[in-house]
């Protein structure tokens, strides 16, 4: 009768089977870059997106600094946050000569009809160059790109005028009137803003309308139950862009708005700063703080819908 005999591994054998295990992991490991190596490949990168954060954020820092600082100048505010009072933004709300809460609403209310307005705009003449065939139709779209080369300050004394002579006849739509300051923002809402829809209207197959139009639908029932939903993104920017626009334009609403309390932001925080003798650019930088939270906010909700919009346009 044979028994059989069981014998525990040796020492050196759970040795180098350890060492073998501990080998095999660290074969998979890839060895360290040297410190050269690493900053040509990577390292730059790294460095100039570092320069380029703090080249963005400093100008934006040294003015929520200064609207922190009481001083009045901007040369007390050279040493970043060495204090922190609020006053300067309550004193925003506090000087009827100088209605901010109105100016904050005046450039709401304009800045969103005017993007409104401009997409609608827009994106109707962007699916008439896409979908249809009509004699001009690249002679147009080449002029309406060429007469954005020149922007509408260029033609402010005409404007000036024509809203004065406007005034006489239609007073509601006049001088001094924000209907008319939106209705001169209008007359440059086709161009590029057309040219870039148009490019993405072309990504969409042209077989969903045949299809729809199988179904009996119309071009109109086509574009707003189909067409709008599919081209979300460019519209979304196009609008962005025309608010962010509308809320810093300065010249046209400084001529075409004289009453304070119709003005917009961008003319009425100038005036923080343009009498020679009552300069406040701790209010002044306040004001600009509270004015750059909604086009923030705009722009960060908005983002996912930034690069696919320019971008989609041109892969057709």
């Amino acid at each position: 009768m044979s028994t059989t005999q069981t014998t525990a591994p040796s020492t050196s054998a759970i040795v180098t089977g350890a060492g073998t295990g501990a080998g095999v992991r660290g074969e998979g490991k890839e060895p360290r870059r040297p410190f050269g190596k690493y900053f040509r490949e990577t390292g730059w990168r790294h460095l100039v997106g570092v320069v380029a954060t703090v080249f963005a954020l400093f100008p934006l820092l040294y003015v929520i600094s200064a609207s922190l600082n009481p001083g009045g100048t901007l040369l007390t505010a050279n040493s970043l946050f060495s204090s922190f009072d609020f006053g300067s933004y309550v004193e925003l709300f506090q000087n009827p000569s100088q209605p901010y809460g109105a100016w904050f609403m005046n450039t709401l209310v304009i800045g969103l009809i005017t993007s409104a307005l401009t997409v609608l705009l827009g994106a109707l003449a962007a699916y008439s160059f896409s979908r249809m065939r009509f004699k001009g139709r690249r002679f147009t779209l080449t002029a309406l790109l060429v007469v954005q080369m020149f922007p509408q300050m260029l033609a402010m004394v005409a404007i000036f005028l024509l809203m004065v002579t406007i005034s006489d006849i239609f007073p509601a739509i006049g001088l001094n009137t924000q209907i008319g300051l939106i209705m001169v923002y209008l007359g440059g809402a086709l161009g590029a803003n057309t040219y870039l829809m148009y490019g993405f209207f072309n990504t969409v197959p042209a077989s969903i309308d045949e299809a729809a139009k199988i179904d009996g639908a119309g071009h109109a029932r086509i574009f707003f139950t189909i067409i709008l939903r599919l081209v979300a993104p460019i519209l979304a920017v196009v609008g962005l862009l025309s608010f962010i626009g509308t809320c810093s334009e300065f010249v046209l609403a400084s001529v075409i708005l004289i009453d304070p309390d119709k003005q917009t932001l961008a003319v009425g925080l100038y005036r923080f700063v343009s009498d020679e003798f009552s300069k406040n650019w701790s209010v002044f930088a306040a004001g600009a703080v509270l004015a750059a939270i909604l086009p923030v906010a705009l722009f960060l909700a908005l983002q996912k819908y930034i690069v696919g919009g320019l971008t989609a346009g041109s892969v057709k």
